[in-house]
């Protein structure tokens, strides 16, 4: 691994079903939401990065790429 992992942003992973969330490094997340469906939900896509955030990078993300409609 490079650096300190006190310095990697963690990532908001959130489990409904569980009741659970968590912050997990980010080059850990789909390692850590496959290893949790799998042992906990058979495998089903129960767990995920936090809803809040997925909606935030990918407002980003359109934004960036001028698909938001707010551009020239």
């Amino acid at each position: 691994m490079t650096g300190d992992s006190d310095e990697e942003p963690r990532v908001p992973i959130v489990c409904d079903e569980c009741e659970t969330t968590s912050r997990v490094p980010l080059p850990d997340v789909a390692d850590a939401i496959a290893k949790h469906n799998d042992r906990l939900h058979d495998g089903d896509d129960v767990a995920g990065i936090d809803p809040e955030i997925v909606r935030h990078v990918t407002d980003l993300a359109a934004e960036d790429l001028g698909l938001t409609g707010d551009g020239e």
